[in-house]
């Protein structure tokens, strides 16, 4: 039978019965074609779950063609070879089997004379990949091989599956980086082709082969990605949004395509790949209502559905970026009552971290604190890696704080002093230096001396205030190192963008509940946000500008 009539009709069956039945009526056909059928029966009965029906591979027909295959795999074609390789593994045939061990041997024969295309290599590679324990020894072979062809003739298939390869024998300790350098110059022209799998895959392999210096093919990459939102799976998006957060890649189209599918494929999403767009929106400090008020829904229903990993990363990231979803009363419902149930199965700082979260944005987790404050947590909290490092006992002290200043009411355990920080840290990049020196120099021309306001100061209280200002009784501004007759103290918060949500006017969790502290400590809290002042010209209408918003008593 004509080949091209054959494989046109081999691709109309759907059913294995149905191939055996069109095998058995031929007479002969080449080792193409029986490769062919192989890989189409390994099509209709290979799922996600395994092969289908089991007796498949006892059927005579399908016995005959293993034979055929085992006996006289020295005669065939590359391409026989290779087909009937991919399928028989896809099909779980045992590896050590006579006629896997065959197969294998003379793909391995005939890639050490050199005699396999570029499309050969990336069969066996693939071949390869799918064996749970694959040669690396074979694989390094492949990749030698591939050095010598002309991938500028690949396509994107045999491009992918060059990335796949490297991504093991690199993990094994071997340089390929001049290999890698010529397929990220062959890939960047190619990236509009990808389809949204092949586009997944690179990205993936970018980040496994630390490709930073690639950052044109990662930039093309991201953006050719932004069309593939609503087509890619579950594992291609999670791929996706793992490269953009470590090639530190944003794109607000991307974002925008994210918040158009992301609330109406949440039903049927992963909670895995669900946790990763929360961790992508956090990491980016992307402030997404649509995505966030999706994510809430969702918990609402079906929290008992995910593990406690999974419960602190749909939660933490509504305290990291200080917001309240419509249905902020049902979540944190719920979110007690899954506490209550499942509190014990909680690895000690994923718990801390989500409790910390809460209090961020005012939701108080009383029920839960004596735990936290226990002896038996904190040794619990000392013996799991990190530890009791900085970033715990801070979360610790402010959990303490907050109880002490919005729940009065509170008389369960207290922090013990030995686990408190005497300040809390401040990351250098939440200050903006060039406009905290803008505001500096508008008070030193409004007030004239540089005695009556102090930069930087630690208060008592664990924060530090990015400038202080002492009043006495009258209103009059007292020199900052003088102590006594201070009536008021005056807290300028001088807040850059890195203090706020991305593109937006939200402060982040962590600057609102400082400020909500000082108030509550007693500081009058004056906010200078960047999008105030940043079209102000000169150092006169600063200061102006400072005066009203300051001193707003003697304003005019």
């Amino acid at each position: 039978m004509d080949e091209q009539f054959f494989f046109k009709k081999l691709n109309t069956l759907f059913t294995s019965k149905e191939i055996f039945d069109f095998l058995s009526s031929l007479e002969l056909m080449s080792d193409t074609m029986a490769s062919g059928a192989l890989r189409r029966i390994s099509e209709v009965e290979v799922n996600d779950g395994g092969l289908k029906n089991p007796g498949v591979l006892e059927n005579e027909v399908f016995r005959a063609l293993c034979f055929q295959f085992e006996f006289e795999s020295s005669k065939l074609s590359n391409s026989g070879l290779l087909n009937a390789l991919q399928a028989l593994i896809k099909l779980r045939i045992d590896p050590q089997s006579t006629l896997m061990a065959r197969l294998l041997s003379e793909s391995e024969k005939r890639l050490g004379k050199g005699q396999l295309t570029a499309e050969n290599l990336c069969a066996l590679g693939e071949s390869l990949l799918e064996l749970e324990s694959p040669s690396c020894a074979t694989l390094e072979q492949i990749v030698n091989h591939m050095q010598e062809k002309d991938i500028e003739k690949w396509s994107p298939r045999e491009i992918v599956m060059a990335y796949e390869i490297l991504q093991v024998t690199v993990r094994e300790g071997k340089e390929y980086q001049n290999l890698l350098n010529r397929l990220n110059s062959v890939t960047l022209p190619a990236v509009s082709q990808l389809s949204p799998n092949f586009a997944s895959v690179i990205l993936h392999s970018l980040v496994v082969l630390c490709q930073t210096q690639a950052i044109a093919l990662v930039t093309a990459l991201c953006k050719h990605s932004v069309k593939h939102v609503l087509h890619f799976t579950d594992y291609e998006l999670v791929n996706v949004l793992e490269a953009f957060l470590y090639f530190g890649h944003r794109e607000q189209i991307f974002t925008e395509a994210l918040e158009t599918h992301v609330p109406k494929s949440i039903l049927t999403m992963h909670p895995q790949t669900v946790c990763k767009v929360m961790q992508y929106c956090c990491k980016k400090t992307i402030l997404s209502k649509p995505i966030f008020d999706a994510v809430a829904e969702v918990f609402i229903f079906h929290a008992d559905r995910l593990t406690t990993d999974q419960i602190a990363e749909y939660i933490i990231p509504f305290g990291t970026l200080n917001y309240l979803p419509p249905s902020a009363s049902s979540l944190f419902r719920k979110l007690e009552t899954v506490l209550h149930t499942r509190l014990s199965h909680f690895q000690p700082h994923t718990l801390l971290n989500l409790l910390h979260s809460c209090v961020l944005i005012q939701r108080y987790p009383l029920n839960f604190l004596p735990k936290i404050f226990s002896p038996y947590f904190l040794q619990k909290l000392q013996a799991q890696p990190p530890g009791l490092n900085r970033v715990a006992t801070s979360q610790l002290t402010q959990l303490f704080l907050t109880v002490n200043l919005e729940c009065p009411f509170y008389e369960g355990p207290k922090l013990l002093p030995k686990y408190q920080v005497k300040a809390f840290p401040v990351p250098h990049s939440s200050r903006d230096m060039h406009l905290l020196k803008r505001v500096k120099t508008g008070l030193l021309y409004l007030l004239k001396k540089r005695i009556y306001f102090a930069s930087d100061v630690s208060t008592p209280y664990f924060y530090a205030v990015d400038i202080e200002i002492k009043l006495d009784e009258e209103g009059f501004v007292l020199p900052v190192a003088q102590c006594e007759e201070v009536h008021k103290r005056i807290a300028v918060c001088v807040d850059g963008q890195s203090r706020f949500c991305a593109n937006s006017h939200n402060l982040l969790g962590e600057e609102a509940i400082k400020q909500r502290h000082l108030q509550l400590l007693g500081y009058e809290v004056v906010q200078i946000p960047f999008f105030e002042i940043e079209s102000i010209e000169n150092c006169r209408k600063m200061a102006e500008y400072l005066h009203k918003k300051i001193f707003t008593h003697t304003y005019g």
